[in-house]
């Protein structure tokens, strides 16, 4: 599913217009994004967090060099799911 069609169910669904709809959707990416550029996680009730992780410095290999490269230490955004809403996708295999 992209967000165009994302956009397109939540308009049929409410009866707001799309063009409605879809600033709100990309307000909600925005805000989202925001916080955890800013090192805040987000938690969403019922849906899931999305939350950053720490990754250490490690050594790497590049192999079509035959050279070892230092791969600094960076943070990740991710995605955990919340219990009902995993149980429910496990609950919906067809």
């Amino acid at each position: 599913m992209t967000k165009a069609e994302i956009v397109a169910d939540i308009a049929n669904k409410t009866g707001v217009e799309k063009v409605a709809v879809q600033a709100v959707v990309e307000s909600f990416m925005d805000v989202v994004k925001n916080a955890m550029v800013n090192g805040e996680n987000v938690y969403l009730r019922g849906f899931g967090s999305f939350t950053i992780k720490r990754r250490a410095e490690k050594t790497g290999r590049n192999i079509s060099k035959n050279t070892t490269i230092i791969i600094p230490a960076h943070n990740i955004p991710a995605f955990k799911p919340a219990k009902t809403f995993v149980n429910e996708v496990k609950g919906s295999v067809k």
